[in-house]
Parts: structure tokens; C-alpha cells; sequence
């Protein structure tokens, strides 16, 4: 009886060019820094500084150049300034938000572990406690004449006699060397 082909290729078959060996995640964060990059850039005095001299060179420009060099009209209102800042107004507030929304996952993360750092130390601080009233008691035991050298004595000539007895003891069929 004859084998049908499978229709996945095995491990000795080359992949097929068309398939992208690698997920489109590194473009989605290149983009993500690009908008952080972006909000941090708006933010900055530098950025005011710039956005208001070029707002004071185009009014100048179109208000004292030579009525041919002029590109906006001031008796328009300088409609052409309006729209490129309208513009610049437009993506820079989406912008701002995925940059937002990026620094909001990290602060989630950030909290998750803290969450999960505070929950360890927690655990081991009563872990700590524990052993240390243990200790107290074991103290308090001591000073009260509970456990005295005779007792400890005893309860360690008995440790000793289970461990040899226990050594002593040869399974059947075995002789000793």
C-alpha cells in the first residue's frame, strides 16, 4: 500500500520563502519609542522655543517681505500657518497617547512586581518570626530548667543507640566484609 505525502513539510525541508520566520513585534516597539521620543521631544522648553520662532519668522515673513515673496496672507488671517499647525496639533495628541499608554503598561508591570517582591519579603519576614520565637521559647525552656544536661544527655545516648542499632542490622543473605 502506497503512502500519501504529508502536506507539512519535515524537519529536512527547507521552508518556503514566503514565510516570515520572525513576528512583527520589534516594528510595533520601533514605534512605540519613536511616539515616546516624539511626546518627550513636545514636552521639552527647547520644543516652545523653536515652535514659537517659527510662528514669528512666518508672521514676519508674510507680514514685512515684498508682496510677491509673501505665501500667506495676513488679511486672511495666515490660514496656511493655521492648517500647519493644526496639523502638527492633530499627531502630535495621538501621539502623546500611545506614549501614554506604553508608559502605563510599563507602570503595570513595574507594580506586578512589586506586588510579587513585597509578597516574598512578607513570607520571609514571618518565616523570620516564626524561627525567632521559636528561639525564645527554646530559651525560655533553657532558663526555666526544663531541658537540662542530663535530659540532653539521654535524649543524645538515645539518638546514638537507634543510629548503631540501625548500622548493626544486615540484611539476610549478606555477610559482612
Amino acid at each position: 500500500m502506497a503512502r500519501r505525502p504529508s502536506r507539512q513539510p519535515g524537519l529536512d525541508a527547507p521552508r518556503r520563502s514566503g514565510v516570515r520566520a520572525r513576528p512583527s513585534a520589534p516594528s510595533r516597539d520601533r514605534f512605540g519609542r519613536f511616539t515616546e521620543w516624539v511626546a518627550r521631544a513636545m514636552g521639552t522648553p527647547t520644543f516652545l522655543l523653536i515652535l514659537s520662532l517659527f510662528c514669528i519668522g512666518w508672521i514676519a515673513w508674510n507680514t514685512l517681505a515684498p508682496e510677491p515673496f509673501r505665501f500667506d496672507s495676513a488679511a486672511f488671517g495666515f490660514t496656511a500657518l493655521t492648517l500647519v499647525l493644526s496639523l502638527q496639533a492633530s499627531y502630535a495628541a495621538p501621539l502623546i497617547l500611545l506614549a501614554q499608554n506604553r508608559q502605563d503598561d510599563r507602570d503595570r508591570v513595574q507594580i506586578e512586581q512589586d506586588r510579587q517582591r513585597a509578597e516574598r519579603n512578607l513570607s520571609d519576614t514571618e518565616y523570620l518570626a516564626r524561627e525567632v520565637v521559636a528561639l525564645r521559647m527554646a530559651l525560655t525552656d533553657l532558663s526555666n530548667g526544663a531541658l537540662t544536661r542530663e535530659t540532653l544527655r539521654e535524649e543524645l545516648t538515645a539518638i546514638l543507640e537507634s543510629l548503631d542499632g540501625r548500622g548493626s542490622e544486615e540484611p539476610e543473605g549478606e555477610a559482612r566484609t
